[in-house]
């Protein structure tokens, strides 16, 4: 990977994890240009379908580019079909449009996750447009060999929703304290069948007194 696209994927920590009956998709919110901390209230989760949505790491104007991009996209697919996107196909067309952009690509490394037909799923889509299924927990961004380490260790197949929360927030407070990049606040979304829920800051606050961060 060229130098420059490594530079520009620095500075976030982003988390999926399919548990029983649904994923999570979490991030931290802290967005830095170089050493200076630009904003501390990013977002870096976004709903690009009924029960789809993305976590991005990389340029935040190529990110909220794409999160536009991938939004019509589903749309389109929906009117066109007559039903919802699958989460494969969500990131395979993703994955088809970073591959064209290839010569100018977007600095951007993503994950595309929610629940369909197939159950849930996370995928993981890189600035080049590799597209890779993940079948447990996955991890972008400069904080990610932290989150792995705690992901690694604590997860287990068909886990249930809390646990899958607490395990996620876990992960991102053991990022957030060893890599600069990664800091500020936690954004949590859960997807089930049910709904595409963001939680809230008391929801989140339960989450960490439980596993003591």
């Amino acid at each position: 990977m060229p130098e420059q696209l490594q530079e520009s994927m620095k500075g976030t920590t982003t988390i999926g994890i399919v548990f029983a009956g649904g994923v999570v998709l979490a991030t931290e919110k802290r967005a830095t240009m170089g050493y200076m901390i630009a904003s501390k209230k990013a977002k870096k989760v976004y709903q690009v379908a009924e029960r789809i949505g993305m976590t991005t790491a990389g340029g935040v104007g190529d990110a909220q580019q794409l999160a536009r991009i991938l939004t019509v996209e589903c749309n389109l697919y929906q009117i066109r079909r007559s039903r919802a996107i699958t989460v494969g196909a969500a990131a395979t067309l993703l994955s088809n449009y970073l591959n064209q952009n290839r010569y100018f690509p977007y600095y951007v490394q993503l994950l595309v996750g929610g629940i369909d037909e197939n159950g849930p799923s996370v995928y993981s889509v890189d600035a080049m447009g590799g597209a890779t299924k993940e079948e447990e927990i996955v991890a972008t961004g400069s904080g990610s060999p932290m989150a792995y380490g705690v992901l690694e260790d604590r997860f287990r197949k068909d886990m249930p929703r809390d646990e899958a929360i607490e395990l996620a927030v876990r992960s991102l407070k053991s990022a957030m304290k060893r890599d600069a990049g990664s800091g500020e606040g936690i954004q949590v979304v859960v997807i089930t069948k049910e709904k595409y829920e963001v939680l809230g800051e008391d929801a989140l606050k339960k989450y960490s007194a439980t596993n003591g961060a």
